[in-house]
């Protein structure tokens, strides 16, 4: 199956749209939905935070074809700009990795190319046991 077809019930739920994913490399985009702001109109932080973790996570299967799961080990997220009423766009790299250990850097881009957001991630990932 295609990552860009993985049916990932997280990704329906957040409204999540992979874009393009390639070995060490995935791009993700979360279009702008009411219900995804905080109080003061904002995108969350934590939707934010979610489209970081789950842009790793299309880099991480286009990676090791041969693993069965996986998961985040570590997070660091740093806003540096608001969003308001905009679609997001989140490009993470594999930056080191192991057989099991994996570091990203993740971009989140509004439209005109601001940077929102910048993620540092961790995963483990985990094959089938022989």
């Amino acid at each position: 199956m295609s990552v860009l077809t993985t049916n990932e019930p997280f990704f329906e739920l957040l409204g999540l749209q992979p874009e393009e994913v390639r070995p060490d490399f995935g791009r993700m985009r979360l279009p702008f939905k009411a219900d995804l702001q905080q109080a003061r109109g904002l995108v969350h932080g934590g939707a934010i935070a979610s489209l970081i973790d789950s842009a790793g996570v299309l880099a991480i299967k286009a990676t090791f074809p041969d693993a069965i799961g996986g998961a985040t080990v570590s997070m660091t997220v740093n806003y540096l700009a608001p969003a308001r009423q905009i679609d997001l766009v989140a490009e993470a790299r594999i930056i080191r990795r192991g057989r099991s250990i994996v570091f990203l850097d993740v971009d989140v881009l509004a439209p005109d190319g601001e940077r929102v957001a910048k993620g540092q991630l961790t995963y483990k990932v985990t094959y089938k046991k022989e």
